[in-house]
């Protein structure tokens, strides 16, 4: 129960999701699931299934177009405006023409009757190329000084010499594999051509004007002539951020062509082979540091393989230099990214965009420190955590929360008992031969906002009707993560009514345009704040009028339940004030419009607040191995995470779990693979491991971190929890890490994520060999 000013609120329950029911019985509707207008055309791309980098020589439809149902096939040619489906760069075709960057760059698009007619003639249009040299991994492109874009870096003092100086120093490289979002719902859209040009787009994206202005470019008109909806997705991840442009932009492509309701629904194993994915690293570390593993001085190099395009590649790789210190704070230090070229799919946002990677190097970093000095790796965290005097970041932003942070942590080392199973574990590995046990705590800074200043915006439209009912719209949208039924809770308790009375309508660009897309964890915090802007502002003029009309004084009016209050006197219904306002001649329709305050970051001058706050969490973990074949097993998980004053509780643990497992996902049996002529073999669940529920360690104990609220003003004091929990699982391969590295103490295992049972066997036989990091 949430109390504000004595009166319970509908913020701070426990709620069920909003479309959680129709989730379970299969009745929420997604794009797929929407009733097709008749004359309905189905899509199909097609692409060169054996040219990785080559010059496209020429183009046999003919046995495509014969196969019954076909009535086109469209290409690069047949686009009126821009060939562009970009978010920035303009470097991302939408059909290729004349060069094919990656194995899986769509070529061109059939249109048939059917969906299994247009797969059909896809696999039968033939490409005849000339193949080109292609990179294809960090290393190639590094060898060949393939820079997608330029180089960044973050430096402070002089740390090369610092670490020469010091009395210990170390250093490693390791490498952090990518992810395939795997979203239950693939990429899909539905076309629907109007009058006078207009075009209507259902989109499965989480940047709905985005794909507004893609659509608009490809086909040659303007913005205000599309219009985009979306009410659910079934999953996102990042992979619906910039991703569903293309394929939006295909469907109304086909639509303008025909004059027909056009659908594009991507076949799982095309979706993975077509769209990008969590980028992946080669990371380069030194540090140097005293006989208690404090640190004295870091250098870190991040070269990542961006893919053909930039995508969002500038974003993503700059957040991971704002991670890569994670809670630490380096005295000197020189933080450097390398965004590299390859001839694959170009790879985007992915939950956390980029943080992990860096607060992986971070984490590496410390267990590396405590392994050369034989130390509890907890112990060289804490010495080296933020702190009074040590709260710079590399990048010039102060951690106003840093006690937070380490009372989180001593709270969960006390909850969990860390120092009595680290000594059990010591006690296990002893009697154990082949099995051995690791144990890791490790904590989590995440900054909160989009480092592109711009977009920390957002727009909402509510309205009052005469029943005392509101309909909710705003630029958020929905991909599970339960950010709907957060801000229906905010809009029912600021209008002062029941939740049922909360009427939760799908975002469209032709109500709130100009959206940023939900991202960056950020979608409670913009679209909350613009949903609360725009209920005062219709509470305000309806206690203005109820002033007037009933002779009352207006700061002794409030709502609460459906009835509006008036102190010392009775009372009476929202629905009966709202129907006297409308006859009084009140507008009961507002539009909210929030800007985050206080970020100016300017990236080319490296000043200013890139983040509005910071969310914290730590997570302790503990694994067995076998030795002899690799295989591992996570025992038990111990959480606590810091959300301020939750909106929804158990939204807010349920993002934690599954964010957990997610990243647990990605740091133990997720790994992408290439062959060695550069066509993506993992693009199938029979091929690609995500956990399942029996990775989902037993004992799992998630706790939200009694906090005081988020002192930054956010609504009702919330913080955000989208992204945070994924980085939490670092604490699994750590403790893998932990664990191989008992066989033989000071040496450092060449652990590599994710850590599969074949990574994991090869750190074994090397540290066997005496072969370290």
């Amino acid at each position: 129960m949430a109390l504000t000013g004595g009166r319970e609120t509908v913020s701070g329950k426990a709620l069920p999701h909003d479309s959680a029911v129709k989730h379970v019985s299969g009745h929420a509707t997604y794009v797929d699931d929407v009733r097709e207008p008749e004359g309905t055309l189905h899509l199909a791309p097609a692409f060169a299934r054996n040219c990785v980098h080559g010059r496209i020589l020429s183009l046999d439809l003919d046995a495509a177009l014969a196969v019954p149902g076909v009535l086109d096939i469209l290409t690069a040619k047949d686009i009126p405006g821009i060939n562009d489906c970009s978010p920035s760069m303009g470097d991302d075709p939408v059909l290729a023409d004349e060069i094919i960057h990656f194995h899986g760059q769509v070529v061109c698009l059939v249109l048939a009757e059917t969906r299994e007619a247009a797969r059909r003639a896809a696999s039968r249009v033939s490409i005849e190329v000339e193949d080109l040299p292609a990179a294809l991994t960090v290393d190639d492109a590094l060898a060949n000084n393939a820079s997608l874009l330029p180089d960044y870096q973050f430096e402070r003092g002089d740390p090369s010499a610092t670490i020469k100086a010091s009395a210990y120093q170390v250093e490693s490289r390791f490498y952090i594999g990518g992810q395939e979002h795997f979203y239950l719902e693939g990429q899909v859209a539905m076309a629907l051509p109007g009058e006078d040009g207009d075009m209507t787009v259902l989109s499965s994206t989480q940047h709905p004007s985005e794909v507004q202005h893609s659509v608009a470019k490809v086909l040659n008109t303007i913005e205000a002539a599309i219009t985009v909806e979306v009410r659910r997705m079934g999953g996102a991840f990042g992979g619906k951020e910039s991703q569903a442009n293309q394929w939006a932009a295909l469907a109304a492509l086909a639509a303008h062509k025909t004059g027909r309701p056009c659908k594009l629904r991507l076949d799982r194993d095309d979706d993975m082979i077509m769209t990008g994915k969590r980028h992946d690293f080669r990371v380069d570390l030194a540090a140097g540091f005293d006989e208690n593993g404090k640190l004295t001085a870091t250098e870190l190099q991040f070269a990542s393989r961006c893919g053909y395009s930039a995508d969002l590649s500038l974003g993503i790789n700059d957040r991971t230099m704002f991670h890569a210190d994670n809670c630490y704070y380096y005295p000197q230090t020189a933080i450097r990214s390398k965004r590299l070229r390859t001839n694959t799919v170009s790879n985007t946002a992915f939950r956390g965009f980029g943080g992990p990677q860096g607060m992986l190097a971070a984490e590496r970093l410390m267990d590396t420190v405590a392994i050369t000095l034989g130390k509890d790796p907890l112990d060289v965290r804490y010495a080296n955590l933020y702190s009074t005097g040590r709260d710079l970041t590399p990048y010039g932003m102060v951690v106003e929360e840093h006690a937070l942070l380490k009372d989180l942590m001593e709270t969960l080392e006390a909850d969990c008992a860390y120092r009595t199973r680290r000594e059990e574990v010591a006690a296990f590995n002893g009697e154990n031969r082949f099995l051995k046990k690791g144990l890791a705590l490790t904590p989590v800074k995440f900054g909160i906002s989009f480092t592109l200043t711009h977009l920390n915006q957002a727009g909402a439209l509510v309205h009052l009707y005469r029943d005392g009912s509101v309909h909710l719209n705003h630029g958020g949208t929905e991909m599970g993560q339960g950010l709907y039924q957060k801000v229906a809770q905010i809009a029912a308790d600021d209008m002062g009514v029941s939740l049922d009375k909360v009427k939760i309508t799908a975002a469209n660009t032709s109500k709130v345009p100009n959206t940023s897309p939900t991202a960056a964890s950020s979608g409670t915090d913009l679209n909350g704040m613009a949903v609360v802007l725009a209920c005062r502002e219709i509470k305000g003029r309806m206690l203005a009028f109820a002033a007037r009309h009933y002779d009352v004084v207006e700061t002794e009016i409030h709502l609460e339940d459906n009835r509006v209050y008036f102190e010392g006197q009775d009372s009476m219904s929202v629905a009966d004030l709202a129907r006297a306002a409308y006859s009084g001649r009140v507008s009961l329709s507002a539009a909210g419009y929030y800007a985050t305050p206080k970020i100016n970051w300017e990236r080319e001058t490296q000043k200013g607040r890139p983040f509005f706050y910071f969310a914290y969490g730590a997570a302790c973990a503990e694994v067995t191995v076998d030795t002899l074949t690799g295989e591992n097993r996570v025992d038990r998980v111990d959480v606590i995470h810091d959300v301020g004053r939750s909106i929804n509780p158990a939204i807010d643990i349920g993002q934690i779990e599954g964010g957990f497992v997610q990243g647990m996902g990605w740091l133990t049996t997720e790994e992408l693979c290439w062959d060695k002529q550069g066509r993506f073999r993992t693009h199938a669940p029979s091929t690609y491991k995500i956990p399942t529920a029996t990775d989902v360690p037993e004992a799992f104990h998630v706790k939200l971190y009694e906090s005081k609220g988020n002192p930054e003003e956010t609504v009702f004091n919330s913080k955000a929890v989208g992204e945070p929990p994924l980085m939490l699982p670092i604490s699994v391969h750590c403790a893998i890490n932990d664990a191989i590295s008992s066989l033989k103490p000071g040496f450092i295992p060449r652990l590599n994520a994710p850590a599969t049972p074949e990574a994991i066997l090869a750190a074994v036989h090397e540290i066997r060999r005496g072969v370290g990091s």
